[in-house]
């Protein structure tokens, strides 16, 4: 796996944004192919583990309500499996 390079500010991050339904609402998702590949590289044998770090990774860069966390939950893994299984 190659190594990608994390961005050098938040503007930089700014530009690695994807559009993602979450629950009916489109929102925009800093650095989620970076994550999505990231993740992959680790093997995480469980859905679980899988959502759990992806979820993770992406509050490092972007927020996610409490009250909506499932929501995304199930939105970042769609766009996983998406990226992982064409």
């Amino acid at each position: 796996m190659v190594e990608k390079e994390k961005p050098c500010c938040a503007a930089e991050a700014l530009r690695r944004i994807r559009q993602v339904d979450v629950g009916g609402i489109t929102v925009g998702l800093a650095m989620l192919d970076d994550i999505i590949d990231e993740v992959q590289g680790l093997h995480l044998a469980s859905k679980d583990a899988i959502v759990s770090e992806l979820v993770r990774r992406i509050k490092i860069y972007n927020y996610v309500p409490p009250s909506a966390e499932e929501k995304y939950r199930e939105a970042i893994y769609r766009e996983y499996e998406k990226k992982v299984k064409p």
